[in-house]
């Protein structure tokens, strides 16, 4: 057999095994999504559980840290622009131009 073959030939028990394993579960009474699998299969598992808190904080994390960037900059943009309106207010006049 060729490498590509073995591939095929791989994928399909692949396939079939993830089959079979969705069937034994509906034996069992396992709600299954086809192309999924198993729902609620880690229900009162702490570890997962963890792994939830872990991500919420982490997502928290970036949010706030984004947030603050986006502060920062809004006030930089505002000084920018009151500094800009200075600088005009603070120029001499124009005079009149003679041959008016």
């Amino acid at each position: 057999m060729t490498i590509a073959e073995l591939e095929a030939k791989v994928e399909r028990l692949q396939i079939e095994l993830n089959l079979m394993r969705h069937e034994l579960l509906k034996l069992k009474g396992v709600p299954v999504i086809p192309g999924i699998g198993p729902i609620g299969e880690f229900k009162d598992d702490p570890s997962f559980a963890d792994a939830v808190r872990f991500g919420r904080e982490y997502r928290e994390q970036v949010n706030r840290e984004s947030l603050e960037e986006m502060d920062r900059e809004e006030v930089a943009a505002q000084a920018k622009t009151e500094a800009e309106a200075q600088s005009k207010k603070k120029r001499k006049p124009r005079k009149a131009d003679a041959r008016s």
